[in-house]
């Protein structure tokens, strides 16, 4: 059995074990399986974008700098051990991490790369694929490409740094009641991390680490008051309307519109409802009767957006 396999066998394993954590121990109780938003994170980000990604970040981004450029002099690692690159990689990276996703936060032109991940409401073990393409080739890159060039195992190192990467995310973004006790310290969890997906000013440069807790108490970015951020939608995501649709929230980062002023152009009408209706026609088909197309995305109210969104994402930086 090839260690690819094994690697993927363990994470269904664990994907079977959070859903059913979730439903035993819910952090917010009453959270549906099938919550807002769930078939745009399963469908788009999980599956489509993290295929065509891992194709464009390993073959055509990491491979021809591999190949391209003399690495032979760079044998750091040539002696190490499979658990002592590991352990370098892992922690390095998610070093890392904390920093960039610091940095994203205090960078209006990076924030535009993040916000598609705060943009969930309801926030549970999926939740955590919801990220921008630029974003996941950049951390993504960085993260592997170090791996591919400099270690001499990399097709070992590779898929099992790749499973922890997915386990502790999933982990995370859990919608688990779960206390670590004093490993709180040191390892990321729910109790924290859900904290970081709420909408609340005090959140908003707090709790930026993946695996390791330890960097936000070491830099002092650390947010705990020990309570819960409450079940209202508006304690939860972002603070202005944000697209639902997978290829809407990718132009949003680019330019800033008002869904309601684009429904009276019909080719974006007929669009933004092509995916509600194939839904519903499906349902309809299923219980072998007919069902009155929904709109599964009513009107926006009128709100913030554009330039004001910005001044107010300002306002969160200062």
């Amino acid at each position: 059995m090839s260690l690819v396999t094994i690697t993927t066998i363990i994470l269904f394993s664990w994907v079977g074990f959070i859903i059913a954590w979730e439903r035993i121990s819910p952090y917010r109780k009453g959270l549906p399986f099938f919550r807002d938003g769930f078939w745009v994170d399963l469908v788009w980000y999980t599956i489509i974008q993290s295929y065509f990604l891992k194709i464009l970040i390993f073959d055509y981004i990491i491979a021809p700098v591999q190949h391209h450029f003399d690495w032979s002099g760079l044998q750091v690692f040539k002696n190490w051990t499979i658990a002592e690159q590991l352990i370098f990689f892992v922690i390095t990276h998610d070093l890392y991490i904390y920093l960039f996703h610091r940095l994203q936060h205090a960078s209006k032109f990076l924030w535009r790369t993040h916000e598609a991940h705060h943009s969930g409401k309801e926030v549970d073990f999926l939740a955590g694929s919801r990220s921008h393409i630029v974003e996941i080739i950049i951390n993504q890159t960085i993260e592997f490409a170090p791996i591919v060039i400099l270690s001499p195992n990399p097709e070992i190192i590779v898929p099992i740094k790749a499973l922890l990467d997915a386990m502790f995310g999933m982990f995370i973004h859990a919608n688990v009641n779960v206390k670590l006790g004093k490993l709180k310290y040191f390892l990321n969890s729910p109790e924290l991390h859900l904290w970081h997906h709420a909408n609340y000013r005090e959140v908003f440069h707090a709790n930026f680490s993946t695996k390791f807790a330890m960097w936000d108490y070491l830099f002092g970015t650390v947010y705990d008051p020990g309570k819960k951020p409450g079940d209202s939608d508006d304690n939860w995501g972002l603070y202005y309307e944000y697209p639902k649709d997978y290829f809407l929230q990718h132009a949003f980062s680019v330019k800033r519109f008002d869904e309601k002023k684009l429904l009276r152009f019909g080719w974006f009408s007929w669009y933004y409802n092509l995916r509600p209706s194939l839904v519903n026609r499906i349902k309809s088909m299923w219980y072998k009767r007919k069902t009155p197309v929904v709109n599964m995305y009513p009107e926006p109210p009128k709100t913030d957006t554009g330039e004001d969104v910005e001044e107010k994402l300002i306002s969160y930086n200062n």
